[in-house]
This record gives structure tokens, sequence and C-alpha cells, in this order.
């Protein structure tokens, strides 16, 4: 039976059960029930510049394959930075925007994008991003933050760009304490000492699950997420209905650390986790310490991964502060399409040049390793 295209315009048009069927794993992330707290809660608003039209493959009234799928006014809330293509595009050609995105808004997670059962249902959803760009007229069309095992679905039209996020593995580290014992002596003192200082003036912390946390909390973490970016000129895009609707639906794959000093809750972080690894994701805090984004937002991670073996801890993008914790650099990937012939081959030619300039940066990084035993290759 022949594959069928449809474009959805909003997560809830699929059954929740034949979308995570195509997941292939628990990654929380490319969940309906993450997506749709997404579109249901208002957090992706069209002024913001995100409109759902996701990708779908049918066979007869089977779904066979889907791809989490936006049209952008902008690129704003996506980690795969295109401002200098958008700007060189629309100097030369016209109108970068709307363009095509298949990610995760607001998340800068490498986790499925093509969910289908095999390649070649993989293959179909690549060529029908590619065709609905032709046919639109659009400038282009990404794919952010796939899993390797995804970018052999991608013809060489498609050029391909790489960055870098700082993670953190488990080698079977008993406590705490263990992981410390793999680090440099300095480093290792470092950190002693940043937990020592917050112990001392009395901070404690505690971690619940979206099922432990209860209104007030879900309010300070809320509060803590828009104060963020507030201090930093940006627009808080979630909104508190976005945490409570994900709490709820996911209920033991969200995960807060609250820090308390004198018992009143004062830093917060957000995270998610599946089967393998814990997803930092969002933190703030009302009032601020030395050390406290560190405990709140890596360590207290890396004690909920070891005691929950999980094999790694993702915090988020950027941050080269955080090698001396204990993170390492793992290569990000994603894909890029560009209807325009004579402009995709001179994009192709800045990212074979930013890519020589990557591979340094990370060998460069590399030279600062925290590990005693001289490890530089993550897992």
């Amino acid at each position: 039976m022949a594959l069928r295209v449809r474009w959805l315009e909003r997560i809830d048009d699929v059954a929740a059960g034949a979308w995570d069927a195509l997941r292939g794993n628990d990654h929380p992330f490319v969940a309906h029930a993450f997506l749709a707290a997404l579109e249901r809660s208002g957090s992706l608003r069209r002024e913001l510049g995100w409109q759902p039209e996701h990708l779908t493959l049918w066979r007869g009234d089977a779904l066979v394959a889907a791809a989490p799928t936006w049209r952008k006014a902008n690129s704003h809330g996506e980690f795969v930075f295109d401002f200098a293509i958008a700007d060189a595009y629309e100097r030369s050609l016209g109108s970068y925007y709307p363009k095509r995105l298949v990610a995760v808004p607001y998340s800068p997670v490498t986790g499925p994008r093509l969910l289908a059962r095999d390649a070649d249902d993989r293959r179909v959803l690549v060529d029908a991003l590619a065709a609905d760009v032709r046919e639109r007229r659009w400038s282009s069309a990404h794919v952010n933050f796939l899993p390797g095992l995804e970018c052999d679905a991608f013809a060489e039209d498609w050029l391909p760009r790489f960055d870098w996020q700082f993670h953190w593995h488990n080698r079977g580290y008993r406590d705490f304490d263990d992981f410390l014992a793999a680090l440099d002596a300095k480093k290792r003192k470092n950190i002693r000492q940043e937990r020592a200082r917050l112990a001392r003036q009395g901070w404690r912390f505690e971690r619940r699950h979206g099922d432990e946390i209860d209104p007030p909390l879900l309010d300070f973490l809320y509060r803590c997420y828009a104060r963020t970016f507030s201090d930093k000129g940006n627009t808080a895009a979630l909104t508190p209905a976005f945490f409570a609707r994900l709490c709820e639906a996911l209920p033991r794959q969200t995960l807060a650390v609250v820090g308390y000093r004198r018992d009143e809750p004062l830093a917060c972080a957000f995270l998610l986790q599946d089967s393998t690894t814990l997803h930092g994701r969002y933190w703030g805090c009302i009032e601020d310490a030395p050390g406290l984004h560190f405990e709140t937002c890596y360590y207290q991670g890396i004690e909920h991964a070891i005691a929950h073996r999980l094999q790694r801890f993702e915090p988020g993008a950027g941050g080269e502060h955080k090698i001396a914790r204990g993170f390492l650099p793992v290569r990000t990937h994603s894909r890029h399409y560009f209807a325009h012939a004579g402009f995709r081959a001179a994009i192709a030619d800045y990212l074979r040049r930013e890519a020589v300039h990557l591979e340094r940066y990370r060998d460069a990084l590399l030279r600062h390793s925290p590990y005693a035993q001289g490890d530089t290759i993550a897992p």
C-alpha cells in the first residue's frame, strides 16, 4: 500500500499511542505528552515564531513514520544558530523565513527526530521535507540534534553540521566520592570546597519527581525559570501550565532539584530523565551564593544519576566551566537543506571551514580534562 504524507496542525491530531510507538525508546522530549504539553499550554505562540506542522507518513490508516516539525518565522529557541546564514540569504536572495524545522522547541537535547521503524521510512521523511521546501519555495529545512543513527538517512544535498556539548558519563561510580576519586587532586579539592561552603551557609537540597511536586513548589519552580530569562533580557516562553502538564503526564521522568536555606526554597533546577540519561533543562534562584549554580545544576544531577544507575548526564548547551566538574565534549549533529543550489554550495564551504575550527576547539578543551588518569574521550 502506497505511503501518504500528511502535515498535522497539532500533535493532538494523532493518537498518542500511535506516535509514541514510533519512538523506539523512552526519550521524553519527543513523547506525545511532552509535545502536547508545549502546544496545549500556550508555550508555542506564533508571535514567538513557532507554528506546529508535524510531518507524518501513513500506510492506509496506520501511522508508519513521523517527525516533530515546525514552520519557523525566526531562529530563536533552536540552539543551532543560523543567524549569519539567514543574514547572508536575505542580502542575496530574499526572505529566509519561513523555514522548516525538525526539532524539539527550546530543547538542545539529542534524541530521535525521524520517528520510524526502518531506514527506508526515515529516508522517505527526509525526501518529504526537501520536496515540501521546494514546492513552497521556502529557503530551507533543518533537522537539529539528531542521533548519529539517523544521519545516514540524509542525501548529499543535506549539509552536515556539528557542534560540542559537555556531558558527564557514569563509569560505574558507587557514589559521589567515588566519582571525585577519578578527578585530579586540584579539581577534586575545588568541588569539595564549593560544596562545603554551601553547607556551612546552611544550604540543603532535595530532589523531587513530578508526582512529588505540590502546587506551591510548582509555582516556585516557574518563578525561578522566569527570573533567569528576565535577568538575561529574554522571553520566558514556557508557561506555568506547561510545567504543570508535564509533571502530571510524565510524573517519574520529571525531576526538580530544590535548594533551601533556613527551610526557605531559594533555588531550583528542572530536569527530565529516561532509562539511560538525565537531561538538565532550566534553573533559577531567588537568592544567589557562590557555587549555588554548580550544586543545583551539576552536582545534584551527578548524585542522582549515580544513585539511579543512569549512563549519562547532559546538562544543556554551552558552558566550558563544566569541564572542571567532570563533563567532557560530545559531538552533536544537525542536517540542513537549502533549495537554492548556489547558496547551498556557498554554505557547504562555510561549514567545512567551521568544522576545522570546531575540531581545533575540541582539541584545546581536552587538554583541560579533569580526570586523573588522562581520560579525554567520553565513552
